[in-house]
């Protein structure tokens, strides 16, 4: 599990406003995703193709993707329970729900909102792995697939990473589903 929890924890960090630290982050998440055992190969591929695609960006071109790609197409926003409940009361009770979640596993709020994929990898990261699963299967995977429906009408590096995230948390989930 706790190869998982890093895995997790360095996913999330790829998937907020990047930093001067990116290309470290992107590293460390592909070292992370590396030492998983019996994971599908096609994961770690993904994160690599990413990497390929934009390892000779700036920051300040990094900061512009990321802008591009999630802020400006609400449609692929890295938030869950937006795409979960679009702008309804049931998004608000999400949204209430994850910061409950996140002050129980003593995770510090960003200026994200609480529903914030970056958010809820760090959660998974916490959770017991039977909780974990089942909130990827009732909750995320839907989500991430709605995000990546997102990306038909455009394309984006970052479209590789919410792809392997999914893989990833599908695998996981089914590897724990009975813990």
């Amino acid at each position: 599990m706790k190869e998982y929890a890093e895995a997790f924890d360095a996913l999330s960090r790829l998937l907020v406003y990047p930093s001067g630290n990116y290309h470290q982050q992107l590293d460390q998440c592909s070292k992370a995703v590396a030492a998983l055992k019996d994971v599908p190969s096609e994961i770690g591929k993904k994160i690599q193709e990413f990497a390929n695609a934009t390892q000779d960006l700036t920051t300040a071109e990094l900061e512009e993707l990321y802008t591009r790609t999630f802020d400006i197409n609400p449609i692929s926003s890295l938030e869950v329970g937006w795409h979960l409940h679009g702008e309804t009361y049931e998004r608000g009770a999400f949204l209430v729900s994850m910061r409950s979640l996140l002050y129980r596993l003593h995770i510090e709020e960003s200026t994200e909102l609480p529903d914030h994929l970056s958010h809820v990898l760090q959660a998974l990261a916490r959770m017991d792995p039977l909780e974990g699963s089942s909130f990827i299967s009732n909750k995320v995977l839907k989500a991430l697939d709605k995000m990546l429906e997102g990306f038909a009408d455009h394309s984006s590096p970052y479209e590789k990473i919410l792809s392997a995230l999914k893989e990833l948390l599908t695998h996981y989930a089914s590897s724990y589903a009975g813990v």
